[in-house]
């Protein structure tokens, strides 16, 4: 029987050791810090667009986010429940990081 995980697996080269996975999972985060650290300036554009922090969290985005990853994750052989309370952590960590900016930008921001 297989299952979600195996199937991502599958997408993957069969490693003969642990520094081949190792090697492989460096090669990913390579890809995906530079990703992350992307995503986080539009959270910084964000903060500066709403200016508002009762704006910050938009439980209709979070929960189509999920979605729409879930279904990503199950096209890719994934496992969409991984996925979602990855994403989920994400957001969260990430909407902290925009109080922060909301906050910093306030400070450096003369107002009118």
């Amino acid at each position: 029987m297989s299952t979600d995980t195996d199937r991502a697996a599958g997408c993957v080269s069969h490693c003969r050791d642990m520094a081949e996975v190792r090697r492989g999972v460096d090669a990913l985060d390579d890809a995906i810090v530079p990703l992350l650290a992307r995503r986080a300036g539009f959270m910084t554009q964000a903060a500066r667009i709403k200016h508002d922090e009762t704006l910050v969290r938009d439980e209709a985005r979070i929960a189509a986010i999920v979605a729409r990853v879930r279904r990503i994750a199950e096209r890719q052989g994934g496992n969409p429940d991984l996925i979602e309370r990855l994403y989920r952590a994400m957001m969260e960590i990430y909407i902290d990081h925009e109080y922060q900016e909301l906050a910093r930008l306030r400070l450096t921001t003369p107002t009118p």
